[in-house]
């Protein structure tokens, strides 16, 4: 699914230059759900760029589905990431005065799928997502938390994406109501979605099957821990 090889990335700035990434390389497998954990400042935020094509890096290679995406000009990386990427942020990132549906519906209009088949897929995404169908019709400002963020993890899903990357999706949560997202994100592990988390949490990372640690720039460690 995943394979990053010897990955670096460096922002000059005038006279100023700053190695991010020195060198990062690793795989992941279709249906894994992987923590990316490290420090502020560690540079699992740029790897996440990187991982969600929103950006390239300096030298090395990043394929996603066998594709180099470390390569893509700026159209095709919007190509990919509208085709294979789900993206969940700690923001939840809604339309406010939207309903549930016309939220998770959204990615659908600009995928131009036809209209009578965004609303069944989008109930689909729903119930995969754990949301109760009582609140489907709801306004998203009417929702609790944890219900926002299930919202923006189903309409991560809608396009069957290849890569689901949640950027600390828990972030604006309580201890229990995160405890529940993060189990939805390994029930969708079993279901064969594969996951990427970038978190800075020991607590959240543990939901994962596998955390690589990144530190300055570098993989610390990457370890299997179920």
């Amino acid at each position: 699914m995943i394979e990053c090889n010897n990955l670096t990335k460096t922002y000059i700035n005038g006279d100023d230059t700053t190695v991010v990434l020195k060198g990062i390389s690793f795989k992941i497998e279709t249906g894994e759900f992987v923590a990316i954990m490290g420090p502020s400042g560690s540079g699992k935020s740029t790897l996440m760029h990187i991982l969600g094509a929103l950006d390239t890096p300096t030298t090395g290679s990043y394929f996603l589905d066998g594709k180099d995406v470390s390569k893509l000009s700026d159209y095709e990386l919007a190509e990919i990431r509208k085709e294979k990427i789900g993206f969940v942020f700690q923001a939840f990132n809604l339309l406010p005065r939207a309903t549930v549906l016309r939220n998770v519906a959204l990615p659908l209009v600009y995928a131009e799928v036809p209209k009578e088949k965004r609303e069944v897929i989008a109930k689909e995404a729903l119930v995969r997502a754990g949301m109760d169908e009582s609140r489907f019709n709801h306004l998203s400002n009417q929702l609790s938390g944890g219900q926002m963020q299930r919202v923006a993890i189903a309409r991560a899903l809608v396009n069957n994406p290849s890569l689901i990357l949640a950027d600390e999706p828990t972030g604006n949560l309580d201890t229990k109501t995160g405890e529940i997202v993060l189990a939805t994100f390994q029930s969708l592990s079993e279901q064969g979605s594969t996951i990427v988390l970038i978190t800075h949490e020991p607590e959240v990372a543990k939901y994962a099957q596998r955390i690589i640690h990144i530190r300055d720039g570098l993989i610390l460690k990457d370890e299997r821990i179920r």
